[in-house]
């Protein structure tokens, strides 16, 4: 369908006018075709199709969404070219920031500027409350799952997820059995991937435990939509994300072996060449505490950790950690690495060092494992999921294999431990040879693969050569967690975007993007501010 837009007489001016109240509606324009002074904001979302895909912003009889009637309206009012023009001034503010990520595959550079859309993505507020309630359920269980995983391993002696599956699963770390986090945490920072099917009921694509990154992005990308749309702000009752920084802040202050003591915090990154190196930077500004490397950090012989200053040593309480889990203490993982601390996981065990994330975490968002969640989420909590996963089918089992091999073009099949967009097969865009190098693949190690169905992924109108298109997207909240039962959502999250047209992958890596996600508050609930 195509989305309406309505005319009025204060749009013959080049100024933009107040934003509408929420009974106002955005409907067909009532000039006619050949008149020249159709604002070409109005020209493009007359022209928009939503093409039976479930949009965000557009209804499927052409229509603004309630909560996007203001940013829509909005959009219509500006003059000719405003709209481009606002665009290119978020793209160079963007890149005077350095705002980057690194594709170490790309032989044109890895250093990459993040593509932004200026169209950012509004969920209204009964749609945030089910995602936050889900999403809360969900880490709650995770957590209890990675606990007994580690320790008693009661869910495997129940037979509710099966013992083979963890024991050959790759990010299973011996050296964490015993482990016992304070407070039973093992994520305390998660990001959830979220999808929304051509119903538009809101699904989890997969779960992200380890070193979930982005949350910068979403930071950085509400300051520049601010400065350029003051207007829309308040009329769409947007909430803030901008206590992200101070939220974790209070979170890894208290995880600390002894928190009312001034804990001394750091973030521990890889280095500058990491993909995410500006991220890690950019928290460690925000929270006010050093960004450290491994080299600056020691274990002593009372297994503390202390770290290199000009003023000498200093105890560190805890590690917000951006290195994988192998690389983190040549003692106990990976004997090569040059990027951990040696000897981190005595001090760890030995109750001297909190980190976030725990290591081992990786074992709950095996893509396989993921199949079981709502299983999971039942047997330690008694309920049934209330963000349901994406229908999933695993190859190690027998009839899952054989229906997954008879239809490789109509799935996705992805590998139980790739990220960024590779190890996938996406089956209808894919060639008969990619087909068969995957059933290949698939026979040869059907513990590592997982299919789902191709879901027609919903999209949000997207500025493509001057003119808007929809393009899929998905969404990536971060939840903060203190407790197995004590979370807290960020009230938006990362909307990334597949530039490409027609593509369903909106990895950085793989040429997608990022868009602002508007959360709507309640009536009377707090607003994101121009100042905050």
């Amino acid at each position: 369908m195509r989305c309406k837009v309505m005319k009025s007489q204060s749009q013959q001016s080049t100024q933009v006018s107040s934003v509408p109240s929420a009974n106002e509606q955005v409907g067909v324009p009532s000039m006619s075709p050949s008149s020249d002074s159709v604002p070409q904001a109005a020209v493009l979302l007359s022209e928009y199709q939503t093409d039976q895909f479930y949009d965000e912003l557009v209804e499927s009889n052409g229509h603004a969404r309630p909560d996007a009637r203001a940013l829509l309206d909005l959009i219509n009012r500006l003059p000719p070219g405003e709209l481009m023009r606002r665009q290119k001034s978020i793209e160079q503010s963007l890149y005077r920031m350095g705002i980057t990520f690194t594709v170490y595959s790309d032989q044109q550079g890895t250093e990459k500027i993040m593509p932004f859309d200026v169209v950012p993505r509004i969920v209204n507020e009964l749609t945030w409350q089910h995602i936050e309630v889900g999403l809360k359920q969900r880490i709650h269980a995770l957590n209890l799952f990675l606990d007994d995983i580690y320790n008693e391993q009661r869910i495997l002696r129940d037979g509710v997820v099966p013992r083979e599956l963890i024991e050959t699963a790759g990010t299973l770390l011996p050296a964490c059995n015993g482990l016992k986090p304070p407070r039973a945490v093992w994520s305390h920072v998660t990001g959830t991937d979220l999808v929304r099917d051509a119903t538009g009921a809101m699904l989890v694509l997969e779960d992200n435990l380890r070193c979930p990154s982005g949350v910068s992005y979403v930071l950085q990308n509400r300051m520049v939509m601010k400065r350029n749309f003051p207007q829309v702000f308040a009329a769409s009752r947007v909430r803030p994300v901008n206590g992200y920084a101070d939220q974790m802040y209070k979170m890894l202050c208290a995880m600390a072996p002894k928190p009312d003591d001034h804990p001394t915090v750091v973030v521990l990154t890889p280095g500058v060449y990491n993909s995410a190196y500006y991220e890690h930077s950019f928290l460690a500004q925000q929270m006010g505490v050093e960004l450290v490397e491994g080299r600056d950090l020691l274990v002593d012989d009372k297994d503390n950790v202390r770290m290199r200053t000009t003023s000498g040593l200093r105890k560190v309480d805890v590690i917000y950690r951006r290195i994988d889990d192998i690389f983190m203490d040549p003692e106990a993982f990976r004997k090569d690495s040059m990027l951990g601390v040696p000897g981190l996981m005595r001090a760890y065990r030995a109750g001297n060092v909190a980190l976030a994330n725990a290591p081992g975490t990786g074992i709950a968002d095996d893509k396989v494992i993921y199949a079981y969640v709502p299983e999971i989420v039942r047997y330690y909590l008694k309920e049934d999921i209330r963000l349901p996963n994406v229908e999933t089918f695993v190859c190690l089992r027998d009839s899952d294999r054989k229906y997954v091999l008879a239809n490789l073009d109509k799935l996705v099949v992805k590998a139980a431990n790739e990220s960024g967009g590779y190890g996938m097969l996406i089956g209808p865009a894919s060639t008969k040879l990619e087909q068969e190098e995957f059933a290949r693949a698939i026979q040869a190690n059907p513990r590592n693969y997982i299919a789902q169905p191709t879901l027609a992924l919903s999209r949000v109108p997207t500025m493509v050569d001057g003119k808007l298109e929809g393009r899929h997207v998905d969404l990536r909240p971060y939840i903060l967690s203190s407790a197995p039962d004590d979370a807290w959502v960020l009230p938006g999250g990362l909307t990334r975007v597949a530039l490409r047209k027609g593509s369903l992958v909106v990895n950085s890596s793989q040429g997608g993007g990022s868009k602002d996600t508007w959360v709507v508050a309640q009536p009377g609930g707090e607003r994101s501010g121009l100042q905050d």
